[in-house]
């Protein structure tokens, strides 16, 4: 299933990545789809965590389909956004991995780089995230083994289990 045309898209940047957020939401607002925008709204520094952490959470709760995080380089928004169960954030850097990130890692939370990804690259990016739909299928399968508590790995001379 694709995210539905009209579902609202959660933003958020840091300093690192304003410029591109407010961009890209821009487009999104353009083309008519409602857009929640988190932050930050300036360019003082400021944590990335946080708006990588509010990101996650409208995504969980449902307040957002899906979300779009944007820093310096796209990594600490990713990392942290994946500290909550239940997020797969995907940093890409094209647009192949934009689709894959949503045909097999059904990602719900698509990470940039402002200083490394530019604009037509990014805006072709998210335009690919949002209207790439999940295969499901073996991908489900292994989706399914990533938000479990604990998982037990046999490393034999087989390889791993």
């Amino acid at each position: 299933m694709t995210i539905p045309p009209d579902a609202t898209i959660a933003f958020g940047a840091d300093h690192g990545g304003l410029i591109l957020k407010d961009r890209l939401a821009e487009e999104l607002r353009k083309a008519g789809r409602p857009v929640l925008d988190l932050g930050t709204h300036a360019t003082a520094s400021v944590d990335y965590p946080d708006y990588a952490h509010a990101v996650a959470q409208a995504v969980l709760d449902g307040r957002a389909a899906a979300g779009i995080l944007v820093c310096g380089s796209g990594i600490g928004m990713s990392i942290t956004a994946n500290r909550h169960a239940g997020i797969r954030c995907a940093l890409v850097h094209d647009v192949t991995t934009a689709r894959l990130c949503r045909q097999h890692n059904n990602a719900n939370i698509l990470a940039l780089g402002e200083r490394v990804i530019g604009w037509e690259v990014a805006l072709e990016a998210m335009t690919v995230f949002l209207s790439t739909a999940f295969e499901g299928g073996r991908h489900a399968r292994r989706l399914s083994r990533i938000d479990i508590g604990r998982i037990d790995v046999i490393d034999d001379e087989e390889g791993i289990n």
